[in-house]
């Protein structure tokens, strides 16, 4: 049974005792939007008649689309956690990776979406209300109706009369909320050092048959060596590792810059190269660094011989080449690593060793 607040004219019903247990929740939330100068001008529920084949056949759909949204989260999570990763040559699986991640992912927010949607439009009330705006604090009263309003709103969601809709609700944003946690757990749940992957590159000495190593050569994208003579004064080259593939994507964190520093610029680099430890690094007036951007990735090959600065042409940062590649400009915050180089008995430029810095920008892990 609902009690009638109202006598037609909206400011002039008479006050409704709210403890009367004749009224219903609805009737608390008209007397509520009543006090606060509230019209409700049209409220029509879109199933007056509950339980009707229309109705359960929109719960269903709305049900299914959650449950959609939790299979394909559940998919993402497997993707991420349990589908190769690592980059491979030619076709495999690792090539679906990404694409994957992006097509449970959409899936799930367009579920998602979708049937929050289809929810607030097929199965929540139609209403239209107008509200004069006042200032001043809350009663005991207010507070009560307030809590009976959302009581009702409670009501009216009809998760307690279509029981569907709550356990899909359960079933299908849990895993949503584990995908929104998968990224912020992932680095423990795979070493991102697992076979020292992150710090090392195609400049690793290579192991030879007698169980010795071979130091890597400098090379040129077709393969071939590179002298100390084939860079003029002043000058730079784009290095690659010599070894099978090395200028492929195979190797695309190993590129590095060779520069020929001019006789006093070299002198310099050299005594900052001893104040840093690396007083061997150098071979002569030459020096390489890594072409690989510490703050975005992007080839940093832009050389400056007159101020023996390094541009990154992506975001602008700068490095000054004579003091270990330091940043002096930019939004880089970390120095480029520096090759070691050498010449080997025929007369070619050689590694010495690998990068003994993180190539490329900073992660969570770099001490």
């Amino acid at each position: 049974m609902s009690v009638d607040t109202t006598n037609g004219r909206r400011g002039q019903a008479e006050p409704v005792e709210l403890d009367d247990p004749r009224l219903t929740r609805f009737d608390v939330l008209r007397e509520g939007a009543r006090r606060d100068d509230i019209e409700i001008v049209h409220y029509e529920p879109p199933f007056p008649v509950p339980g009707t084949r229309a109705e359960r056949r929109v719960s269903r759909f709305v049900a299914g689309l959650f449950l959609l949204a939790g299979l394909t989260a559940t998919a993402f999570l497997v993707v991420y956690i349990w589908w190769p990763w690592e980059y491979e040559l030619g076709t495999g699986m690792s090539k679906f990776y990404t694409p994957l991640l992006g097509i449970s992912l959409g899936l799930t927010l367009l579920a998602i979406g979708v049937g929050i949607l289809t929810w607030g439009k097929k199965l929540l009330p139609h209403e239209v209300a107008i509200q004069d705006r006042h200032d001043g604090a809350s009663n005991a009263d207010d507070r009560k109706i307030t809590g009976g309003t959302l009581a009702y709103m409670a009501d009216e969601l009809g998760v307690k009369r279509r029981p569907l809709l709550g356990v899909s609700l359960l079933a299908g944003l849990a895993p949503v909320a584990a995908v929104a946690a998968a990224p912020l757990v992932g680095g423990l749940i795979r070493d991102p050092h697992e076979d020292n992957q992150m710090a090392t590159t195609g400049w690793t000495p290579v192991e030879t048959a007698d169980g010795g190593t071979e130091l890597v050569r400098l090379t040129r994208e077709d393969g071939s060596p590179i002298r100390p003579e084939d860079v003029s004064a002043g000058g730079q080259m784009t290095v690659f590792p010599g070894i099978p593939g090395g200028h492929t994507n195979r190797y695309a964190d190993s590129s590095a810059l060779l520069i020929h520093l001019r006789v006093d610029d070299a002198q310099v680099a050299r005594e900052n190269n001893e104040d840093a430890g690396k007083s061997d690094y150098m071979w002569g007036n030459y020096i390489a660094y890594s072409k690989i951007c510490t703050h975005a990735g992007c080839p940093a090959s832009l050389y400056e011989q007159q101020t023996n600065r390094l541009l990154c042409p992506c975001h602008q940062s700068q490095f000054l080449i004579t003091d270990n590649a330091k940043p002096i400009f930019g939004p880089a915050s970390r120095r480029l690593p520096q090759l070691p180089i050498s010449v080997d008995d025929e007369g070619f430029f050689v590694a010495t060793s690998d990068y003994t810095e993180i190539v490329g920008p900073d992660f969570w892990e770099r001490p």
